[in-house]
């Protein structure tokens, strides 16, 4: 392991869950220690945290890092693995079958020009950068299946997604903190009260300079932050006082098709779309290097501009 600003990287990714570090540390010691075990375990923790501090990793954006080596966006693939920020839970196989499933929900979901903005979207989110400066979001009335997309996402990316609020990154001081090394943050029910700020959402979303973040109880530090904004409701997102354009062109709106009136729900569609993951990654990926070649001008169509 290596650690960069007190995290613990290997190469698989960020270490989310030091908990598991602690358990390891504690099998080892319990036979020998007999009294303040827990504070031992934690200054055994400390002492790795020194031992393994190294140089802070680069971030890469013209490679993903994906379960089984790196593939390039120029289509080469190497198997070999280094220490990354972001490692996909995905592997890249180059004959994966076509994700017939998740194609035909996307159809039933969007138009198909949307599709393509989509496809380009989260393709974006597998690199860690945000020359798209864009957030993305999905609306419709309700029962469109929307946050089937939100359960793909999470397959693709694994811990590399976090779950949360929008509106709480405005309000919240530390919430920012939470979304460092991380590449989406999905808001499932985003909120229709109107944000009564909208600085600290513009400044991520189009972030390339280090940004301040604070943790609780801990002095406020300077990191990068790349992480992208995915938000899916039944409304579009509204400031209270902010009506300019810098807060609205950060913002694909897409919208989703009305529920047929006939349709039978699926309840086992989520664990259908996320079987194909491997198809949904190349035809994601596919996207990702449309969207480079575009200069990271997304594919919008005309009612997507309007909205």
């Amino acid at each position: 392991m290596i650690t960069v600003n007190g995290t613990f990287f290997t190469v698989n990714g960020i270490v989310n869950d030091e908990n598991r570090l602690k358990k390891e540390i504690y099998d080892r010691i319990k036979p020998y220690v007999t009294s303040n075990i827990a504070k031992r375990v934690t200054n055994l923790l400390d002492v790795m945290r020194m031992e393994c501090c190294a140089d802070d990793l680069l971030l890469y954006q013209d490679r993903i890092h994906v379960a089984n080596g790196t593939y390039h966006l120029d289509g080469t693939f190497s198997a070999e693995k280094d220490y990354c920020r972001n490692r996909l839970p995905v592997y890249y196989q180059p004959d994966a079958p076509q994700p017939v499933t998740w194609l035909h929900f996307l159809s039933q979901l969007l138009e198909p020009e949307d599709i393509l903005t989509l496809q380009e979207f989260i393709g974006y989110c597998f690199i860690p950068s945000t020359k798209g400066q864009k957030m993305l979001m999905l609306t419709g009335k309700g029962g469109e299946g929307k946050s089937r997309v939100g359960v793909v996402l999470q397959a693709l990316l694994g811990c590399n997604l976090k779950t949360g609020s929008i509106a709480k990154v405005e309000v919240s001081p530390f919430a920012r903190a939470d979304l460092q090394n991380m590449l989406v943050m999905l808001d499932d029910d985003m909120k229709m009260e109107a944000l009564t700020q909208t600085n600290n959402i513009k400044a991520i979303v189009t972030a390339e300079l280090p940004m301040d973040l604070e943790k609780k109880g801990q002095q406020s530090y300077q990191a990068d932050m790349r992480v992208r904004f995915l938000a899916l409701g039944n409304g579009r997102m509204q400031a209270l006082h902010d009506r300019s354009y810098g807060f609205f062109r950060r913002q694909i709106l897409l919208e989703a098709k009305e529920q047929p009136p006939d349709r039978r729900d699926d309840p086992y569609l989520a664990q259908r779309l996320c079987a194909e993951k491997e198809g949904v990654f190349l035809w994601a990926f596919e996207g990702l290097q449309r969207l480079v070649t575009n200069d990271f001008h997304f594919t919008l169509s005309q009612q997507a501009k309007e909205n």
